[in-house]
C-alpha cells in the first residue's frame, strides 16, 4: 500500500465516526433544502503534485497523487431542466440546462463548472436532466490542492451515474473536466489535476500525446521510508492570481512558437539554448527562464520516478530540492502580481530552517501563494508543523495521506 504518513493526530482524513456524522449532517441539509432524500453519493478527493511543476500543459511528465481530503456530494434527479447545487459555505447555484454555452459573466464561478460539465455530457450524446445536490468540501479553495478539479470530478461522476449509467471511464471524465475548466471556468490548466483526482493513488503521468492520458501507478511508501508529506497553506489564495498562473503556460508556449512548435515538449533544450539571443529579444528573459525550467524539471521528474521505483528516498529528496530551486529561481511562480508579496518563499525559507538540512521542501502546484510541500522526517513532524502553524496560523500545516480510489460514486 502506498501512503504518505502513518496514522496519527496530524494525519489523514477524519475518523470513521466523524465521517459518518458529517455525512448524516449533509443528508439532513439535503432533505431540509429539497424536501426529499438523496439517492447518490459522490466522493472526489483533492490532489498533491509530487513532481513536475508546470510541465503537464507543455506535454511533459508529472508525478501526482489523490489525497485524503475530499469533496462529498449527495444527489437526486428532480424531474426538471434545472440543476440546483447547494455548497456548504458558498450558497446555492441554479443552472438552466437549456443554455449550456460558456458565459463570460460566469467565468471562475461554480455555475460555470456545472454548466460546462453538463455541456460536455450533452456533446457525448447523453441527455442532461435536472438534479438537486448538496456538497461539502475538505479541499479548501485556493489551497493548492486543486479544489476546482475535485469539484469538476464530483460533478462528472454524478452526471456519469445519473445520465450515463456509469458508462464513461475515469480517463475520459478527467479530460472532460480539464476542458470544462479551460473553456467554461477560464483557467488554462493542464491535465495533471483532473487526472490525479480521477485515477487515485500515486501516478507517474505522461502528457506527450494530446488526447491520451498515460499513467503508471507508483508503489512507494513514504511512511515506511521515514517521511511524512506535509502541505502548508501560506495564507494567500492563489485562486485570486489566475492571471499570474496563466502567464506561465503562455510564456512557455511563446518560446515554443518562436521555434515553430506549439508546446515545449515539441522542441529540444538545445534548440532553445542555441536561439537564446533571439528569444530574449522577442519574448523576454522570464519566458526563456521558464522554458529552461521546463527541460530541467522534465529530467528531475524522470529521476524522481526512477528513485521511487527503486525505493531510494535519499535520491528522491535530493532531486526534489533541485526541483524546488528551479521553480523558485527559473519558473518564478512565487511572486504575486509583480508586488513584493512572496508568501511561498517566506514559507520555504522558514521550512528549510525548521528541517535543518533534512528532508526537502518545494513550491507546490501552480504557485503564486497557495501552498508549499515538505517531505519531513517522521521524528520532526510535530515540531515542523508547530513552527509553520506559529508563522502562518493554526492548522496551516497538515500531513496528507493517499486516496487510492479517486473520484467515485455509490448509490444509497
Amino acid at each position: 500500500m502506498t501512503h504518505f504518513a502513518e496514522a496519527g493526530p496530524l494525519a489523514g482524513a477524519a475518523a470513521e465516526g466523524d465521517e459518518e456524522m458529517a455525512l448524516e449532517q449533509l443528508r439532513q441539509t439535503f432533505s431540509e433544502r429539497y424536501g426529499s432524500e438523496p439517492v447518490l453519493q459522490v466522493i472526489s478527493p483533492g490532489r498533491t503534485e509530487i513532481a513536475g511543476n508546470h510541465t503537464d500543459h507543455e506535454g511533459g511528465h508529472v508525478i501526482a497523487a489523490a489525497v485524503d481530503r475530499a469533496v462529498t456530494g449527495l444527489f437526486r434527479a428532480n424531474g426538471t431542466d434545472q440543476i440546483h447545487l447547494l455548497s456548504e459555505g458558498f450558497g446555492e447555484v441554479t443552472v438552466d440546462l437549456g443554455d449550456l454555452d460558456p458565459r463570460e459573466d460566469e467565468r471562475a464561478t461554480t455555475a460555470s463548472l456545472v454548466r460546462g460539465m453538463a455541456a460536455l455530457f450533452a456533446q457525448r450524446g447523453f441527455v442532461p436532466a435536472g438534479f438537486d445536490a448538496a456538497c461539502v468540501s475538505e479541499v479548501l479553495g485556493g489551497s493548492g490542492l486543486s479544489s476546482s478539479a475535485a469539484f469538476e470530478l464530483l460533478l462528472a461522476q454524478a452526471m456519469n451515474a445519473l445520465w450515463a449509467d456509469g458508462a464513461l471511464a475515469d480517463d475520459e471524465l478527467a479530460m472532460m473536466a480539464q476542458r470544462c475548466e479551460r473553456e467554461w471556468f477560464g483557467k488554462p490548466c493542464g491535465l495533471m489535476d483532473q487526472a490525479a483526482v480521477a485515477l487515485g493513488g500515486v501516478q507517474h503521468m505522461d502528457f506527450s500525446k494530446s488526447g491520451v492520458l498515460a499513467a503508471d501507478g507508483l508503489d512507494f511508501d513514504f511512511g515506511e521510508a521515514g517521511y511524512a508529506v506535509c502541505i502548508v497553506a501560506v495564507g494567500a489564495d492563489h485562486a485570486a492570481n489566475t492571471d499570474d498562473y496563466a502567464a506561465v503556460p503562455a510564456e512557455m508556449q511563446d518560446v515554443a512558437r518562436e521555434l515553430g512548435a506549439e508546446v515545449l515538449s515539441q522542441v529540444g533544450e538545445d534548440d532553445v539554448i542555441a536561439a537564446l539571443p533571439a528569444l530574449r529579444a522577442s519574448v523576454g528573459d522570464r519566458a526563456v527562464l521558464r522554458a529552461l525550467h521546463y527541460f530541467r524539471e522534465e529530467r528531475l521528474v524522470a529521476g524522481r520516478a526512477d528513485a521511487l521505483r527503486a525505493g531510494d528516498v535519499d535520491r528522491f529528496l535530493e532531486l526534489t530540492r533541485l526541483s524546488g530551486a528551479s521553480s523558485a529561481m527559473y519558473l518564478q511562480n512565487v511572486s504575486i502580481g509583480g508586488s513584493s508579496e512572496q508568501p511561498s518563499m517566506v514559507a520555504i525559507a522558514l521550512a528549510e530552517e525548521l528541517l535543518g538540512g533534512r528532508g526537502a521542501v518545494r513550491v507546490h502546484g501552480g504557485g503564486f501563494g497557495g501552498t508549499i510541500q515538505a517531505f519531513v522526517p517522521l521524528d520532526a513532524v510535530e515540531g515542523f508543523c508547530a513552527g509553520m502553524d506559529a508563522a502562518f496560523g493554526a492548522g496551516a500545516c497538515g500531513v496528507y495521506g493517499v486516496d487510492h480510489e479517486g473520484a467515485r460514486f455509490s448509490w444509497l
